[in-house]
This record gives C-alpha cells, structure tokens and sequence, in this order.
C-alpha cells in the first residue's frame, strides 16, 4: 500500500501529533507499506531551525513544504503559518498523488480535510482523516469565534462535506467519534493514541539522573509533561501546591512549553510557589527519566473539550508506569480508563481539596501509589502500545485501496477548475 500522511510536523520535531505521525509512518514503512510524509521545514516550537526539504529517514519519504513561519506566538502569525501550509500541502497533492494512494490527512493545521481533499480526488487518492484535535469546535468552545459565528457555522459545514466525501474518518475517542457520526459522518473507526514501550518505561528513583541533577532527592514529586495549551486546566494545580507549600516532601514538577506556560510562571512567581519547579520540554533520548520522575502526573482537560481533544500525554505517563490524577470530567475518556483500571484518580476542575486529598494520599501511602503505577503499565500493555495500535489502524484502513476510482492516469497534470 502507498501511503501518503499529511502533518505540519514530523520528525525530528517532538510535538504530541508529530511523535504519533512520525511513530505510525516508521512502523508503517517497517511492514513494506511505501511511506510518503507531507511537512513543513519547522519545528513546532524553533521558528529558527530550517528543516532539509527531502530527505529519507527509517524508510519514510518525507517532503517538507515551502510555507511563512511567524510562530506560536500570535494567533495572526498562527493563522497565517496554516494558510501557508495549507496552499503547499494542497499543492503537492496535486502534482505528486497517485491513483489509490491511501491519502492521510490529520488536524495540523485545522481543516486540512477541507482543503486537500479536492487535490487528491483529482488524482485518484483516497482521502482519510487522521482527527486528533477537533475543528473549529475547540476554537468555539474556547470562545475564540465568539465574534464570528458564521464563520464557524461556516467551517463545521466545510469541514463536514469534506469528511462525508473522505473513505474514512478515524478518531481516537468513542465521544469523538459519536459526535462525527451527529454531525453527519458515516464512515468512521476508534483507534485510540498509544505510545512507544520501548522508549518510554518505568526508570526506578535511585536509576533516575534527572532526580539527581534536578535536586529532587527522595520527594513526592507531582508532575505535570507536555503542552500548556489552552484546553488544559492549571488553576485547579496552581491551587493545589499553593495549599501544599508548606510540605517539605512534596514538590511540583512541571515540563514543557506552550501558550499558558507564560501564565503559569506569573503565577508561580506571584505566588511565591517555591515548591514548584519548571523545565523545557525534553528531548526524546530523555523522556524514559522525565515522565519516570513523578510518583503522580496530571492530566488536564476543560470539561467542554471532552469531544474535540484527547491528552495524549496520557498515554506516555501509562508507558511510564505511573499514576494519573485527572483533573477533568468526571464521565471523560480518561477518568473512566483511570477509575475502570485502578490506575489513578480523578476530580472535578475546582475541586482543589480533592486534588490536594489525592496528592497527600498517595503520598502518605507510597505502597498504594506504587500498585497504581504497576496497573498503569499493564494497561498500557495490553490496549496502548505501538504495535497494538498500527494494527488498529491499519485494519480500520484495509480494503480502501482497492476501492480507488482512477481520475487521472498516473503522471498526468491534474487542472482543477
């Protein structure tokens, strides 16, 4: 099969989406699939590293695009960053499909669907949509089309059409999924997000370099990895260690980077919240230590994006072997995993004396705390690890190719009008 996959990042970046996109392509070409990636030439977070347009890496073809890079920063320099990707991406679609490639369209930048769809049905492709993040709802429940309800009303419509005329929708939550299917989507499967066990697992305090070097000793270290974006809740953590202060065993730990990092640093300043530390966002040689080094993560989610995100750092803290404590909806994907499977806690945002009650728990009791960390991995064994998961997926894609209707002989220039 030739698969083509289209994200705005891919390896070496080390964003969530690029880690899962670049994972699913190496693996992909690893079974004797021919493998093309669709990327920019930035990394998510390096405005100033310029990545090489082509090159070849694991037996994936990667093809990185011409396109503006104004960064995270603002959302006009954001905005313009996608439209520039989104012409380049549909470009290349255009000139370089082939008839029956299986064409992989995920949700960096939003609305790629809408866009590149056109260009590959021209060709013969099969358009497949890979949602990790759902658009605009998540923008709408953000508030940030407050202003401009047609314009949403308008996008949902766009982007429906293109999922209705797509071979397959392929979404990572039941509450995703059966959101798509109200809004008119026929064609979808649940693959949930996993993570790599041999790069990420459980590393033991006394084997841990990183609890040495960052002076954290023998503490009960609460942690926070990944991105500070807009559909995580910090108030709730902020509220929590500013009632713990005072505990000299118990620190917090939070890495990464992201639109509310900013944020939280005022507040840890703010607030004198000297049991708070915070790190960059570690490269992936790293990782085994960094998410190894809590005894307890949080994972945060605004309750009203249960149907358009799913933390995907989840999955890595399960691949570590540690605990959850999730601050979110109480009926969400991760607090029912977490209460089904004994491999954490859960609180409602706000509930700050349960979160601080959750934390002193596991705590006070480090044998309980260790039994929820084992329960994590073996539940990351058994339903979330890479190989679990690139059969699900490549199940839920068999059989599409030979459904391919030919458009244009292959090599032909495709003219859209």
């Amino acid at each position: 099969m030739r698969i083509v996959i289209a994200n705005r990042y891919f390896y070496p970046d080390q964003s969530a989406t690029s880690r899962m996109v670049s994972g699913l392509a190496f693996q992909l070409a690893r079974r004797g699939h021919t493998v093309h990636a669709v990327a920019s030439r930035r990394h998510h977070n390096r405005t100033d590293i310029v990545l090489p347009a082509s090159e070849t890496v694991n037996g994936v073809h990667i093809h990185r695009v011409a396109g503006s890079a104004f960064g995270r920063g603002k959302l006009i320099g954001r905005a313009i960053d996608y439209l520039s990707f989104h012409a380049s991406a549909a470009w290349w679609m255009l000139t370089a499909t082939r008839s029956g490639d299986v064409c992989v369209l995920c949700t960096d930048p939003p609305m790629l669907s809408a866009t590149a769809r056109l260009p590959i049905a021209l060709r013969g492709g099969i358009p497949v949509n890979w949602v990790m993040d759902l658009f605009p709802e998540t923008a709408i429940e953000l508030g940030m089309f407050s202003r401009f309800p047609r314009l949403a009303a308008f996008a949902q419509r766009l982007r429906n059409r293109a999922h209705r005329k797509s071979g397959l929708t392929i979404c990572p939550t039941g509450s995703m999924a059966r959101y798509l299917v109200a809004c008119g989507e026929d064609k979808t499967a649940i693959v949930h997000h996993w993570s790599d066990g041999n790069e990420i697992r459980p590393v033991d305090r006394a084997e841990n370099p990183l609890r040495r070097s960052w002076g954290l000793g023998e503490r009960f270290v609460v942690g926070y990895s990944g991105n500070f974006g807009r559909a995580h809740e910090f108030a709730t953590l902020l509220d929590a260690a500013e009632r713990l202060r005072d505990e000299p065993n118990i620190r917090f730990l939070l890495i990464g980077e992201g639109q509310q990092r900013r944020h939280v640093e005022d507040e840890v300043a703010r607030r004198n919240l000297t049991n708070v530390e915070l790190q960059p966002f570690q490269p992936s040689e790293a990782l085994p230590f960094s998410l190894s080094l809590p005894d307890v993560h949080i994972v945060s989610l605004l309750p009203a994006l249960e149907h358009c995100v799913i933390p995907s750092k989840f999955y890595g803290v399960l691949a570590a072997g540690r605990p959850t404590i999730f601050v979110g909806a109480q009926d969400g994907e991760v607090a029912t995993v977490v209460g089904r499977h004994g491999c954490g806690e859960s609180v409602e945002p706000g509930d700050v004396d349960g979160l601080v009650a959750s934390i002193t728990g596991m705590a006070n009791d480090p044998a309980r705390c260790a039994a929820m960390g084992h329960a994590a991995r073996r539940l990351f064994e058994s339903e979330y690890t890479m190989p679990i998961g690139v059969d699900a997926w490549l199940a839920a894609v068999s059989g599409l190719a030979s459904e391919a209707t030919p458009v244009l002989a292959p090599g032909r220039r495709a003219t859209a009008t």
